[in-house]
């Protein structure tokens, strides 16, 4: 049995009222992520802004020390939401099953309210972004149904891990 890969993984809250104490989504996506055996390269804080949220994904894609990018927030229908404009314009291959399988799992728990999220990833640079609603049962689901064991090395028959490794 082959030991898991710990990943370079950086956490963007999306929020115009959110701070750190207050940025429950955010800070449940770290403790999961730390849990999960990998490394928490980055935690931040931005605005509801197409360019702040694109400026610093862009910077963690074109990070070596970052394999994996999550933001939180951004993803439903209000006139702030801009997450998925802001970044699907940087994926390199969209990972469309990602937002088909979050909708699927969450319709369990909200039935079709699930319809007004959002939920987008995609590869961009070898560092696999996954984007998903601000609220802190959604960052669960996204995390424990989807994400954890598609970033796990172990997973069978197939996960990301292997296309998120870079060279220094």
């Amino acid at each position: 049995m082959s030991s898991m890969t710990s990943l370079g993984i950086a956490v963007l809250t999306i929020s115009d009222t959110r701070t750190p104490e207050t940025d429950k989504s955010g800070n449940l996506l770290v403790e999961e992520i730390k849990s999960a055996g990998h490394q928490v390269i980055d935690h931040l804080i931005v605005k509801d802004d197409i360019y702040q949220i694109r400026a610093e994904v862009s910077n963690w894609i074109a990070s070596s020390s970052v394999q994996v990018v999550i933001t939180t927030g951004g993803t439903g229908f209000s006139s702030r939401d801009s997450t998925p404009e802001a970044v699907s314009v940087l994926f390199d291959k969209p990972i469309e099953g990602f937002g088909e399988l979050f909708r699927q799992v969450s319709y369990e728990e909200i039935g079709t309210s699930t319809i007004q999220s959002r939920a987008v990833a995609g590869m961009a640079n070898n560092t696999a972004v996954f984007c998903v609603p601000g609220s802190s049962n959604a960052c669960r689901t996204a995390w424990h149904k989807v994400i954890k064991q598609q970033i796990d090395s172990t997973h069978k028959p197939c996960n990301f891990a292997a296309n998120l490794t870079r060279s220094e």
